[in-house]
């Protein structure tokens, strides 16, 4: 099955939207919990809510090897609970970008930056199983600088959304990363999008639009992910912080739900 059908089937079953980040910060996690029990206990929790697991590689990186190390520990652990997208935001020239789309042997699908064109993209795209969600319109406060810019009498991520459009028809499994954070952007990006499902971060911390996410964010199927982390991983401190973590992804499902 490609990775958007495993999504499209843990939706159904699991009748959420959900996908948990998983980014953590140690300064944040419980004294005599590592990086690796944090994440476990938190999948553990959210596991019949969320129909993807995102965890960010700069936070794994950060922790040198042994960070390494509690992301594959992660990623296998969420494996068995539902697909996993590594956002890793990846994307250089041809030869860079065919070892870096290795990281589709780890997780099922990943994140990649457009902004060096085809050549770069096109070594993820490749592998027919795995997903592949490019940088659209992002949620960070200098997205504007460069992805608002008229290009042509539309704004480059426009641009970005039809050529991933071109992009999927090689073998179906690309997706977009669009932020909830302004519901006209989310709009606009669909129409230059036609059916990608979106990967849509925002939602929870950065008080991204809910009804946005869902009307935009999914495609005819309902398949898309709307990606939560601190307000669900961090959603409570110390003992039962796992708890926390649970009813908070099972709120979001329940408000997700009611646009759906």
């Amino acid at each position: 099955m490609s990775f958007f059908d495993r999504l499209g089937d843990g939706i159904e079953k699991k009748d959420s939207l959900v996908c948990v980040g998983l980014d953590p910060v140690p300064s944040r996690i419980p004294d005599g919990v590592g990086v690796a029990e944090f994440n476990r206990r938190i999948i553990d929790a959210t596991s019949d809510v969320a129909v993807a697991y995102k965890p960010n590689t700069a936070f794994y990186e950060a922790l040198g090897t042994d960070g390494w190390g509690a992301l594959l520990e992660t990623v296998e652990e969420a494996s068995a609970a539902a697909p996993v997208i590594l956002d890793a935001k990846r994307g250089d020239i041809g030869h860079s970008s065919r070892r870096y789309a290795e990281l589709l042997d780890v997780a099922d699908a990943i994140t990649v930056s457009p902004y060096m064109g085809t050549d770069s993209v096109r070594p993820f795209i490749e592998d027919g199983d795995a997903g592949v969600f490019v940088l659209c319109k992002t949620t960070n406060q200098g997205s504007s600088e460069f992805q608002e810019l008229d290009a042509g009498g539309k704004p480059v991520y426009a641009h970005v959304a039809e050529r991933a459009v071109d992009w999927n028809a090689v073998n179906g499994n690309v997706g977009l990363v669009v932020g909830a954070t302004d519901p006209e952007e989310m709009e606009n990006v669909r129409e230059h999008a036609g059916d990608l499902p979106f990967l849509v971060p925002g939602i929870g911390a950065q008080g991204g639009d809910a009804e946005a996410a869902v009307e935009y964010g999914t495609d005819p199927r309902g398949v898309g992910v709307v990606n939560s982390t601190r307000s669900i991983i961090y959603a409570g401190d110390g003992d039962g912080f796992e708890e926390a973590a649970r009813e908070s992804a099972r709120s979001l499902r329940k408000t997700l739900n009611g646009y759906r």
